[in-house]
């Protein structure tokens, strides 16, 4: 094909899912339950893929009045994923949206 020809090819549909929680353990398990439901249609699924970390860091006097040198620190962690589905068809997209996940899984689906 010579560079001066473009493809004029239809982009595939497809499904990307973007996952996030507090807890790698649940979000695993809930990527996990998500890849067994689309292979059970009969669709190809690409990923988990890990996204970084989110990691918000807070930091608080320890006490109110004195002490301003004595501090406590905490972090929250994000854990992300992506999923994307390959030519979804009906079924998959109506599997996806009665699929019971843990609490505490936040779930985005874009075409």
């Amino acid at each position: 094909m010579s560079p001066a020809k473009k493809r004029t090819e239809t982009p595939q549909p497809k499904l990307r899912i973007k996952i996030s929680a507090y807890d790698h353990k649940v979000i695993d398990a809930s990527s996990k339950q998500i890849i067994d439901t689309v292979l059970r249609y009969g669709c190809e699924a690409v990923g988990p893929v890990p996204l970084p970390t989110e990691i918000k860091k807070y930091t608080v006097n320890r006490s109110a009045f004195v002490h301003k040198d004595s501090r406590e620190q905490y972090e929250m962690r994000t854990h992300k994923r992506i999923i994307d589905i390959l030519t979804p068809n009906p079924k998959v997209i109506e599997a996806l949206t009665n699929l019971n996940l843990p609490a505490g899984v936040d779930i985005e689906i874009k075409m």
